[in-house]
């Protein structure tokens, strides 16, 4: 037997380990969108049955933003030093039991308290994610794999929605969370047998705290990396002021029925999720930032589109128009930004690194999330006006501090 014959089973059983390690990867990627996505049909229904005013219900999902940011920096770090597979069994385990409590939460205030745990415990599995993409591969694959990992957790944002809705027609909101921890668990059985261990012992960082903070203050002090960073995060942040406004803005203003905003939060998510398989594919092919920047001018059109659809009363069809473009848009930004901001790091702090820009996107978005519900959720205009100038700022910090490491 050669050489060659001799090894191909190795070969292929390797191929065959990473390509449903992707699959889990995808998966638990997806928590965030199943956490945030799945509930959102049921924010009018939870405002009505605990007597809360909107904004006050959206800070439920303003607890979960920050508790994710604070899980990221914690899990991330922690998984540069001891390494990456227990820190997600942990996370995803935590998760799990954190959103079967939020299903019995007598009040708005406990429910945001329970929704703070989960998004801290949920935010490890994220962090982690993005590290194990970083341990396994380098250069543009780094682009690549995202895109394909959000091929997987896109359906996630395309189903969720359209999940809760149908659980709300025989259920309560308290159902939504039931089914949520049911989530956790299949993940939670699936990574214990499938998630091996990416970064070994020999390559693990070391020292305690003081060598965190010096490894924060090196990446807040790399331009190219908050410039990236800040990009997707503001970016982020236009995306959450949709998805906590939105609820109200289609369903009491332009009076569509949960299943209905189901249906027109999937079709902007399956938007999101197309272009950033475009993007992928074109990835190797076409700079990364080449393709961040025709995001960012796609994004400003549909931002426009929007405000003027709110402003001119063009009714639900130019509302939803606006939005599908903006979301077409953050499929080329998103990714694009997140490899970029990776990729320069060496892989001994993927974790630290992955888990600031983690917290820089996910903290924008939790001050963003309330904003459209304070402003006034009684018309399109706050929520595009939020939206639009969160896209400009998104653009105007890329050209100011983004820009290519020099190889």
């Amino acid at each position: 037997m050669s050489v060659a014959e001799a090894t191909q089973p190795v070969v292929k059983e390797a191929g065959e380990r990473r390509g449903l390690l992707l699959l889990i990867l995808g998966a638990l990627s997806a928590i965030g969108p199943l956490s945030i996505d799945m509930y959102l049909p049921a924010l009018p229904a939870i405002s009505g049955e605990m007597l809360s005013a909107p904004a006050q219900v959206q800070l439920t999902l303003t607890a979960c933003l920050i508790g994710v940011s604070v899980g990221q920096v914690v899990a991330g770090p922690v998984s540069d030093v001891r390494g990456r597979r227990m820190p997600l069994i942990v996370g995803v385990a935590g998760f799990t039991v954190a959103s079967l409590l939020c299903a019995f939460a007598p009040s708005v205030p406990a429910l945001i308290v329970l929704r703070l745990l989960q998004g801290i415990l949920g935010g490890a599995a994220l962090v982690i994610v993005r590290a194990v993409v970083r341990d396994l591969y380098d250069g543009a694959a780094i682009a690549r794999i995202f895109a394909t990992l959000m091929l997987v957790s896109g359906l996630a944002p395309i189903l969720a929605p359209i999940a809760g809705a149908q659980l709300l027609a025989f259920t309560s909101w308290r159902g939504v969370f039931v089914a949520l921890s049911l989530a956790g668990l299949v993940l939670l059985l699936a990574v214990i047998p499938g998630v091996r261990e990416t970064l070994p012992a020999g390559e693990r960082e070391g020292g305690g705290l003081r060598h965190t903070l010096r490894t924060f203050w090196h990446l807040l002090g790399d331009r190219s990396f908050m410039g990236y960073a800040l990009t997707a995060g503001l970016a982020f942040a236009a995306m959450f002021a949709y998805i906590s406004g939105s609820p109200f803005v289609l369903q009491e203003v332009y009076e569509a029925t949960p299943q209905q905003y189901s249906l027109i939060f999937g079709l902007n998510a399956l938007g999101l999720t197309v272009m950033a398989q475009v993007g992928g594919r074109l990835s190797g092919r076409v700079d990364p930032a080449r393709l961040v920047v025709a995001g960012l001018f796609v994004a400003l059109a549909g931002g426009a589109l929007l405000l003027a659809a709110a402003a001119t009363g063009l009714g639900l069809a130019g509302i939803v128009a606006g939005l599908f473009v903006i979301m077409c848009g953050q499929g080329l930004v998103m990714p694009g930004t997140g490899a970029l901001a990776l990729a320069g790091q060496p892989q001994q702090i993927a974790g630290s690194a992955s888990a600031l820009l983690g917290v820089l996107q996910f903290a924008l978005g939790a001050v963003s999330a309330p904003l459209v519900g304070i402003v006034g959720s009684g018309s399109a205009l706050p929520m595009a006006a939020l939206m639009l100038a969160l896209i400009v700022c998104s653009t105007l910090t890329f050209v100011v501090l983004g820009r290519q490491r020099k190889s």
